[in-house]
């Protein structure tokens, strides 16, 4: 017998049946990954960045462009009438407006102005977005793939509309990891939900995917431990969990050594950030220490746990720290019916604490190498869903255009990008793909989405898959 592993020489018939063939196997391919350079990023930083960290302002269910951003005068000269075949030309609905028999135009109720220099239209409905428009970056010609909202919610996520590839957090963790070792480099929050008929958010869209686990968000909670199984067992103390972690560290070793399997590294890496965040977290959560100046700018809401407000400014109190990819959901945008009653109590929840985070960061001097993105998975439509009146109409899933807006690192502040139809149906100028978006973010972060790659069933994957441009004309 050739002299292998010692811990080889102990194993039975059985066992090597069972795990020889995985374990030589593992070997094997972990020395071919490592060759052809998948078993790490392909590289780090491809360039010099704009920003350092990412705050994901995620609106799940989809606001509605029209109400918020998209002003459309001239729809009102509409009201009421059937769209025009030539503005939708054939164009795909979903089930839940495919059998209306009609679809009459409904402008929008809300009132619109100008604001800041740059002039940005912006709804009544955001009066504290507004004031910070000159901040703000603008992308009113979004489109996307999907017409339903998970597949549409996991494309925005993951780059793709099937489960299963690395979350956009997951692929800057493993790019770029974490400037503080005693967090995670990509946190996730979900804000408390009003809406009892909000589409449901689902862990697999912060989780690695086929990276190393240990890339996957951590959920930051506002009830209860604020990370599940952080806290010792009761009488324990921090030296035995010391020794503990020790002894564990000592033998998952071993298993690596045996197996070859990068997880088990991972599994060593997550036990010994937990270890470490059981001193990190409770500091980060405590908002004691924050002047009365903090909750007069986001509003008393983020004196409530779990509030956008209080989710808005523990991303401030994360990005100070240096994690570095920071997400926030926020459920119940899906206004298929009554908007008049649904969007002021989504806009209420959110606007100031949104805008608050862009004015608190750039006061710290954070927002030139921090990104604040704002939107949700699609838009909706110009015609009416259900009732068509101006006191309860609704809204169906839009893919084909709608508005996002970035801030700070490296995006242009006070800019307006593209541009669609008088119907708010069609993009009629500079269109921007979700794969686009992805592209110029990454870019701003000093990555080239085409070279950040991780090699998975025999081929290499990245957040952009085969698509994806950097959209200059947002860039300052």
């Amino acid at each position: 017998m050739n002299p292998i592993h010692e811990a080889q020489l102990n194993i039975n018939r059985r066992q090597l049946l069972r795990a020889g063939p995985m374990a030589l196997g593992s070997l094997a391919l972990g020395g071919l990954l490592k060759a052809e350079g998948g078993a790490l990023p392909s590289s780090g930083l491809h360039h010099a960045p704009r920003a350092k960290r990412i705050i994901y302002l995620f609106q799940s269910g989809a606001p509605s462009q029209l109400d918020l951003f998209d002003h459309k005068p001239g729809l009102q000269a509409h009201d009421g009438i059937e769209l025009p075949d030539s503005v939708r030309m054939g164009q795909r609905l979903t089930g839940m407006t495919s059998g209306q028999s009609t679809h009459p135009v409904r402008s929008s109720r809300y009132k619109f102005k100008r604001h800041g220099e740059s002039g940005a239209w912006v709804s009544e409905m955001l009066p504290h977005t507004a004031g910070v428009a000159d901040k703000l970056c603008f992308v009113r010609s979004m489109h996307t793939e999907a017409i339903n909202h998970d597949p549409a919610i996991t494309f925005f996520q993951t780059g793709n509309q099937q489960p299963g590839r690395p979350s956009i957090g997951s692929w800057f963790s493993y790019g770029l990891g974490s400037e503080n070792e005693d967090l995670p480099a990509f946190v996730v929050m979900l804000s408390k939900n009003t809406n009892p008929i909000a589409q449901p958010i689902y862990d697999r869209l912060w989780g690695a995917g086929f990276l190393p686990s240990n890339h996957q968000g951590v959920k930051l909670r506002s009830q209860g431990a604020p990370v599940l199984f952080l806290d010792d067992p009761a009488g324990s103390s921090r030296a035995d969990e010391r020794r503990m972690l020790d002894r564990l560290a000592e033998l998952n070793e071993l298993r690596a050594k045996e197996i070859g399997d990068p997880e088990v590294t991972s599994r060593i890496a997550q036990y010994e950030m937990a270890h470490r965040m059981q001193m990190s977290v409770p500091e980060l959560t405590d908002i004691s220490d924050e002047p009365d100046s903090t909750f007069e700018l986001y509003g008393d809401d983020a004196r409530v746990p779990g509030t956008h407000a209080a989710n808005c400014l523990l991303a401030r109190r994360l990005a100070e720290r240096g994690v570095r990819f920071i997400q926030l959901f926020h459920r119940g945008w899906d206004h298929h019916f009554d908007v008049p009653k649904n969007m002021p109590i989504q806009c209420g929840e959110t606007d100031q604490g949104s805008a608050a985070l862009v004015t608190d960061l750039a006061q710290r001097g954070l927002l030139e190498d921090t990104i604040v993105i704002w939107g949700g998975e699609f838009g909706r439509t110009v015609y009416a869903q259900g009732s068509s009146t101006l006191a309860k109409y609704g809204r169906d899933h839009h893919p084909r255009c709608f508005t996002v807006w970035m801030a700070g690192g490296g995006f242009r502040p006070g800019t307006s990008y593209g541009e669609t139809d008088d119907f708010s149906y069609n993009i009629a100028r500079d269109p921007v793909s979700v794969h686009d978006l992805h592209a110029t973010i990454m870019h701003c972060m000093g990555i080239d989405h085409r070279k950040l790659t991780h090699l998975h069933a025999g081929r290499d994957f990245r957040l952009t898959d085969v698509h994806g441009e950097v959209v200059s004309g947002l860039l300052s």
